[in-house]
């Protein structure tokens, strides 16, 4: 997926070296800002960076080139609050563009932040400052919703519609966001452990290299990928969307109000009342459903065509799931640094070498295991993969005994 596409790559990077030159000479941004916001429709981020490393090996200092970002940021935030009208409020779309413009806004202020810290001797004289990043970095972690949204929701409908190879582009940039974030919440609980110098230093690298990267990101999200979702798919499809966001939840924001109805009535659930043999005894359906809901453990099960076609609805999910997953390839429903592991287990599964697979991981602070077992019928023949995963973070403590009587 391309962003703004170039004609003229060279004649563009001069522009840009030209508007650089003139941050570097001391004109008013705000007036370089303009003529920045005329050029930005014709070159990409690609010419953008090459000029910028041109300038460097010219001689020019890193300093006065991320004065040129700071403009190139300010644009484009601009142009993500712009971007907003193409869906109506409460729109799923407008919610995700709502939060990419609040996302970017912050995430340049603990960039403009550097530049009142970079001037001071030690943590005990940005007391102020810091308590305005701890709470920045506070909704940064709370937007991990923004990016499951997406993935589990947005990502599984486009694939319906034949849209696949974007969603995964965009995903493994989510990856990418999220190994920044990750660095940046570190270096926040060690700030107390290294020196100043060695604080704003790697401050001002993950700040700065987190505000690149999501303007980037949201961009190429505003101007291709949502408005060819919008393109694709049907009015009944976000009001569904839209009820699967807000059972995954939002971040600082409130949403309005969907204005999206369905058009189709409702028919009453009717739940089937009639037995379902299980071999060692019959339930009924609803029984069955809530035995499934009550378990203290979440299930996924992944038929023989790789395609995922039940997930158990626990009160405590530990990985969200929405019904959007139904019917989606197993190996969409997985980060791309994670997919190959998936697929080769699953291989194993289908090639009856393997009769489990197990992982456990601290997700938060909880200690998390994640089983695989291949599901077969009574001839052994491969029927699909069963997930368990579960939080064994009580059970790893238990010790000695607690009897019933």
């Amino acid at each position: 997926m391309h962003e703004i596409v170039g004609n003229n790559s060279s004649k563009n990077k001069e522009e840009i070296k030209k508007l650089i030159k003139k941050l570097h000479a001391g004109e008013d941004p705000a007036v370089v800002k303009e003529e920045f916001r005329d050029l930005i429709k014709n070159l990409t981020q690609a010419e953008i960076s090459q000029a910028e490393e041109q300038l460097i090996k010219e001689g020019m200092p890193v300093e006065e080139i991320h004065h040129m970002c700071e403009v190139h940021l300010s644009v484009l935030q601009d142009k993500l609050i712009e971007d907003q009208n193409l869906a109506p409020k409460g729109h799923p779309i407008h919610i995700l563009m709502q939060e990419h413009a609040l996302l970017l806004e912050n995430v340049n202020r603990l960039r403009d932040l550097y530049s009142e810290i970079k001037i001071k001797a030690d943590l005990n004289e940005v007391s102020k400052e810091l308590d305005e990043i701890k709470n920045i970095v506070k909704m940064i972690k709370s937007s991990e919703n923004h990016y499951l949204r997406e993935e589990n929701v947005l990502f599984s409908y486009a694939e319906k519609y034949g849209l696949t190879q974007p969603p995964k582009i965009m995903w493994m940039e989510h990856d990418r966001i999220r190994d920044i974030e990750k660095q940046l919440f570190q270096l926040m609980e060690d700030k107390e452990d290294m020196s100043y110098r060695d604080f704003l230093e790697q401050y001002h690298l993950h700040v700065h290299g987190l505000a690149e990267l999501l303007a980037s990101h949201f961009s190429k999200e505003n101007k291709v990928l949502f408005p060819t979702c919008i393109q694709l798919f049907k009015e009944t499809d976000w009001v569904n969307i839209r009820k699967q966001f807000d059972k995954i939840g939002y971040f600082f924001l409130t949403p309005d109000t969907a204005i999206l109805e369905e058009k189709t009535e409702k028919s009453s659930e009717i739940i089937n009342k009639s037995l379902v043999d299980l071999g060692s005894g019959k339930l009924d359906l609803e029984t069955l459903q809530q035995i499934f809901k009550t378990l203290p453990f979440d299930t996924t099960f992944v038929d023989k065509d790789d395609i995922v076609r039940f997930y158990s609805e626990g009160k405590d999910r530990i990985f969200v799931r929405t019904p959007s997953v139904i019917g989606r390839l197993v190996e969409n429903c997985h980060p791309r640094k994670s997919v190959d592991k998936v697929m080769s287990i699953i291989k194993g599964f289908k090639e009856n070498n393997l009769d489990k697979a197990e992982f456990w991981l601290t997700l938060d602070d909880k200690l998390v295991m994640i089983r695989y077992f291949p599901v077969r019928n009574s001839k052994g023949e491969y029927l699909g993969v069963l997930e368990v995963t579960q939080d064994i973070t009580k059970i790893q403590k238990l010790k000695g005994e607690k009897r019933l009587l």
